[in-house]
């Protein structure tokens, strides 16, 4: 799994112009899944997510979590960070797990997040949506499951 963490202040995503899931300060989170990806990658990302020292403390050092500081998360999923896009001009998503898969897996990740004690909101998987960020920092991090154990 791969996932794009970007620390705000606050976030929104709209499916049809509606209002589907909105965070104060927290993290937003997209998230893509990928063939080889299983359950365990899942978890392993949420309890790395939870836990990552990105916030910062009264000295402006980052050393605290997102349950550290009690913070939300707004979970969307991201095919797209499977794109392959080392031939042609146009991205191949040979890499990403097929939608059902795709789904389960981003569920299970969600569902992970909220288990570790984090208040999760969501977009909806597969639709067209336009999210709202407002960085700080700014914080951005690319998390890949494979990569990091």
């Amino acid at each position: 799994m791969r996932i794009v963490i970007q620390r705000v202040s606050r976030a929104a995503v709209r499916v049809n112009d509606v209002l589907h899931g909105e965070i104060g300060q927290g993290l937003l989170i997209l998230v893509g899944v990928g063939t080889e990806d299983t359950s365990q990658d899942a978890q392993y990302l949420a309890e790395k997510t939870a836990n990552l020292r990105i916030f910062p403390d009264k000295a402006a050092n980052m050393n605290l979590s997102l349950l550290d500081t009690g913070g939300e998360a707004l979970v969307v999923s991201q095919f797209t960070l499977y794109g392959d896009c080392r031939k042609g001009r146009r991205p191949s998503w040979h890499l990403a797990a097929p939608p059902e898969i795709g789904e389960q897996l981003y569920e299970e990740y969600c569902r992970y997040l909220a288990e570790q004690g984090i208040h999760v909101e969501t977009g909806v998987f597969g639709a067209m949506m336009a999210v709202e960020i407002h960085n700080d920092g700014p914080v951005t991090l690319v998390l890949d499951s494979k990569e990091l154990r």
